[in-house]
């Protein structure tokens, strides 16, 4: 899919015509490494697709300089995702100012990363840098070594407070529901859940598979993404066993139990239906590229939208997205078809990792469902008014 389709699927347009463009707004996105090209891919991306050049791209580093760029499967893999976050978050509030933090040291689920993550995000918090923070990554929350994950959580309470009103979405993970084991090459044989996307404060984004022409017209209903090939593809979802559930799923305990449920909302990931990007860093060209790392930054750029229709960050706005959903918000569209149960191969034996079903109401594979931004951004600024 490219921009036009994915504007129109959302219904962008006319806030876009109205001036609701992510003017006068910042926009965070966090990532190890960065990108060496993403300021000239961002233009050739632009241009491309006759998009407006953002307020400004500002690239900081406030955990330490970036070690040079060598084409390791590593570094190629974090620049992707950098081409990714920022064109598209650029795509949805295309006159936001963009503020890419890149860190020094790669996220590898709960060993090594996220010290650097936090301290960078205080400093985008410290520095109002920014109304709502996006991170397209996560890891399993059982990889953390025991009592090491809560201490991580500070620049999440910093960006909750009155003080600063930041608002923090990730990405809920790739993996459907089950994720990645400490090695990062096979995945756990049970439910699991990832963090940031798990944490009370943060806004979990899901993935959905949507089917357009080429006008970005629906030509079937949305679907929870699950690509059902042979290793797990599919949006990530369902029960943490860090947190327990916050009020604002109260009313959805018979779903998530003592438990926080994720994700909270979900955009496109599918990778049957991925998006293009721009990309000169390894080769030059054009790429396809899919999961919740898109759906994150797609929905960031529709909170800077709705940030800017508010005059203000939103901060935390889980509580707002479960009350929009239970007063039938025309904002908030519900998902019904489709699942987050993965099967694959590993260690001689296939495994099936049983998810839940996408169901009326809140459900844990595709949360409250999706939104129609023509009505979710006036909706979610009114709240916050």
């Amino acid at each position: 899919y490219v921009p036009a389709q994915i504007r129109a699927a959302y219904f962008l347009n006319p806030l876009l015509r109205s001036g609701v463009n992510g003017k006068g707004q910042s926009i965070v996105i966090v990532d190890s490494f960065g990108s060496p090209t993403i300021a000239h891919d961002l233009r050739v991306f632009d241009r491309q697709f006759k998009l407006a050049a953002p307020a400004a791209l500002q690239v900081i580093h406030p955990a330490g300089p970036i070690p040079a760029f060598k084409p390791t499967s590593t570094r190629l893999a974090w620049a992707a995702e950098t081409t990714l976050d920022v064109e598209w978050a650029h795509v949805m509030a295309p006159r936001a100012r963009i503020v890419l933090v890149e860190t020094p040291t790669s996220e590898n689920e709960g060993t090594s990363g996220f010290p650097q993550i936090v301290t960078a995000e205080k400093y985008v918090i410290a520095h109002h840098l920014g109304g709502v923070i996006s991170q397209s990554f996560g890891a399993t929350e059982e990889t953390f070594p025991k009592g090491t994950l809560r201490p991580l959580r500070g620049a999440y309470l910093a960006a909750a407070q009155p003080a600063h009103n930041i608002t923090v979405v990730s990405a809920s993970g790739d993996a459907g529901a089950t994720d990645y084991r400490l090695n990062e090459s096979s995945f756990y044989t049970k439910p699991v859940t990832s963090w940031p996307a798990s944490d009370p404060l943060v806004t979990s984004v899901g993935g959905l598979d949507l089917r357009l022409d080429h006008l970005g017209r629906r030509t079937a209903p949305d679907r929870v993404w699950n690509d059902g090939s042979g290793s797990p593809s599919a949006g990530g979802g369902g029960l943490s066993v860090i947190f327990g559930r916050p009020a604002y799923q109260n009313s959805d305990a018979a779903i998530v139990g003592a438990h926080r449920g994720v994700p909270d909302i979900s955009l496109s990931a599918s990778c049957r239906h991925p998006v293009a990007i721009y990309q000169s860093f390894v080769g030059k060209g054009w790429q396809i590229i899919c999961g919740t790392s898109e759906a994150t930054p797609i929905f960031a750029g529709i909170v800077a939208l709705a940030d800017q229709v508010a005059g203000h960050s939103l901060g935390p706005i889980n509580g707002d997205l479960y009350q929009l959903a239970a007063a039938h918000a025309a904002g908030i569209v519900d998902i019904t078809r489709g699942n987050n149960t993965v099967s694959f191969f590993q260690n001689g034996t296939t495994h099936t990792v049983l998810g839940w079903d996408a169901v009326p109401g809140y459900d844990l594979s595709s949360g409250l469902g999706t939104v129609n931004a023509r009505w979710f951004v006036r909706e979610l600024a009114d709240l916050a008014k």
